[in-house]
């Protein structure tokens, strides 16, 4: 296991090993998607990982997409409750960046007090979401237009330096499982058919994440700005006409930018489609690369090793297992015995009960 208990910079972050905690979305917030303190309880048992990413954030209003309890980070509010977290993750020498997002189609009107969801083309996800008053089907966006986006890409600008002020060490750009940046990218939902965000070419679909990535990195500098991206995930009907083509001009253009890292989600989570977007992407691109989505230890070590990637964002392992670090050093499996799903998610049901302990931080350590 010793390549994973390496040190690593990351862009400008020095962090103690390559053992990552991916961002899940546990839905403990208190209203007005304010972190909690049972949430900074979580967050710090969890803090020999090098870095935690946070769950993902809203950028601004209307972007909720698990009902009303994922937490945002454009209130004062929201802010001094993140700083509590931050504060106490990093007294156990961890580092932290905030995964920052918008939902955009996948939203619902319900959970946003009537805000209308958007994207960018009016093309629904056939799907159902939770809300508060029942499951719903996905609504049909409206679409942005060209002269609303620049106010979009200042909204993650805004966020990111929320972020800072929270203490949170950088950001990492949600770009992947078909939210708001990654229905601009994908060709299966992005079918304007002219304008500076058309459809019609990566150069155009890529521009509004590439357009956050720039005004991200200026505010707090491109050594603190991470990146998430899903080449191959359906997950939201997300989908590539040619995803290696469109991935190889995102690497390109990424090796350009100095970013902290990119995070790559490597399989499709429902399987649908296969490929190995972490070799394609890798020939490409040199900086820091991350894995994510299904390794095992021994897996993460020999691709480290290898030198395929660099670290290793572990998911489901940190949902159940807070010391993911010291079992992964001691050769202890990482699940604790049991449905390690149970419980887990909370604010899904029509109860909101977001803010039970149960499954989140009543989790067994090694013994």
């Amino acid at each position: 296991m010793d390549p994973l208990l390496q040190p690593i910079k990351i862009g400008d972050v020095e962090l103690k090993n390559r053992i990552f905690m991916a961002p899940l979305t546990r839905a403990r917030c208190a209203p007005n998607h304010v972190p909690t303190d049972l949430m900074t309880e979580y967050y710090t048992q969890r803090a020999s990982a090098g870095l935690i990413i946070s769950e993902c954030t809203a950028v601004m209003k209307g972007a909720s997409a698990f009902n009303k309890r994922d937490p945002g980070v454009y209130s004062d509010e929201q802010i001094a409750a993140w700083k509590k977290v931050t504060d106490s993750v990093h007294a156990k020498g961890a580092a932290m960046f905030c995964q920052i997002w918008h939902a955009g189609r996948a939203a619902h009107s319900e959970l946003n007090d009537g805000i209308e969801v958007v994207s960018a083309s009016a093309i629904a996800i056939d799907a159902q979401i939770h809300t508060p008053t029942g499951k719903k089907k996905q609504e049909v966006p409206r679409v942005l237009s060209d002269d609303e986006m620049p106010s979009i890409v200042a909204a993650f600008a805004t966020a990111a330096a929320n972020c800072k002020l929270a203490g949170f060490d950088g950001i990492e750009i949600h770009a992947a499982n078909g939210y708001l940046i990654n229905q601009f990218l994908a060709t299966a939902s992005n079918q304007r058919p002219s304008g500076p965000y058309a459809g019609t070419s990566i150069e155009t679909r890529a521009k509004f994440l590439l357009d956050i990535v720039d005004a991200c990195a200026a505010v707090i500098g491109a050594g603190r700005v991470g990146i998430r991206l899903s080449p191959i995930g359906s997950y939201n009907d997300m989908g590539h006409d040619d995803w290696e083509a469109d991935f190889l001009y995102l690497a390109k253009e990424l090796e350009k930018r100095n970013l902290a890292y990119v995070h790559m989600m490597r399989k499709d989570m429902l399987g649908k489609r296969t490929g190995d977007p972490l070799t394609a992407f890798r020939a490409n691109y040199k900086g820091v690369l991350m894995g994510n989505q299904g390794y095992t230890a021994e897996e993460a070590a020999a691709d480290v090793g290898g030198g395929k990637i660099d670290c290793v964002a572990f998911g489901t392992a940190f949902v159940m297992t807070p010391d993911v670090v010291e079992r992964i050093t001691k050769g202890v499996a990482f699940t604790n015995e049991g449905n390690p799903w149970a419980g887990a998610y909370g604010g899904f049901g029509p109860d909101n009960a977001g803010e039970d302990a149960k499954g989140y931080t009543d989790c067994a350590y090694m013994e």
